[in-house]
């Protein structure tokens, strides 16, 4: 909170609010305490809780009951719940001010076009405007979520509530090349029955724990109950048809 003495404090917690490639949820009142007890910083990116988590879609602090004061910086993509391009990063004005001056990312990049800045700003006033999205997004989230349990040969990864949940081979074929080309016999399953999935990306030689290769499943409040059945029932005869 004082800028002279955040000077010092170059020590960082990076932290997803929900983890793209597991679909689980950041322990953020535990990442509190271990903020002030060793003098850290804590750079939240809410790419994909922000717009999901919350009474008012406000993200990770508002579904734990955080003080936003409490995190140093956050970051969000604006192309999942906003359907835009582009991002934000928001914090401390003395923090904002320095990456405004100083970072790279922010010096050498273009302005987001009018037409989609007002796209951001449009899509924010029909959350504000409509809170129920939310509850209404995490019913279908848990739908999909039950819905897909029992799968033979899959397993569901992930939290109950997040719009991004994985499903994960419940026995490796020996191989993560094996597995992947399994994975992706299903995904073709469901393309020709009319049902878009995608296998999850990694930058394999990059990644400090490698997550197992997976399916990627992704819920919008726009998708009926119908729908997602639909999804789930597919999914249940891919598995059967190529694990099985």
């Amino acid at each position: 909170k004082n800028p002279r003495k955040a000077r010092v404090t170059r020590r960082f917690i990076v932290v997803e609010g929900l983890y793209m490639n597991t679909g689980d949820i950041c322990p953020l009142p535990e990442l509190i305490k271990l903020k002030y007890k060793y003098k850290v910083r804590i750079f939240l990116e809410e790419s994909l809780s922000f717009g999901v988590l919350g009474e008012h879609g406000r993200g990770i602090t508002e579904h734990f009951g955080i003080n936003i004061d409490d995190i140093d910086l956050i970051s969000a993509n604006m192309e999942n719940s906003l359907a835009s391009i582009g991002g934000f990063c928001c914090g401390r004005s003395f923090i904002i001010d320095h990456q405004r001056l100083s970072g790279q990312g922010y010096c050498f990049s273009a302005s987001l076009p009018p037409l989609l800045a007002a796209a951001a700003i449009e899509a924010l006033n029909i959350m504000e405007d409509n809170p129920d999205i939310f509850q209404t997004l995490r019913a279908k989230c848990e739908h999909i979520h039950k819905a897909l349990q029992g799968i033979s040969g899959l397993k569901v990864v992930g939290e109950s509530f997040s719009p991004a949940l994985h499903l994960q081979l419940e026995e490796s074929c020996g191989s993560r090349e094996n597995d992947v080309k399994l994975l992706k016999r299903v995904v073709d399953y469901c393309m020709n029955g009319g049902i878009a999935l995608t296998q999850a990306r990694y930058l394999e030689k990059e990644e400090k724990c490698l997550p197992p290769p997976s399916i990627r499943v992704v819920i919008t409040v726009e998708q009926t109950e119908q729908e997602l059945d639909k999804a789930a029932s597919l999914l249940k005869e891919a598995a059967q048809s190529v694990l099985n």
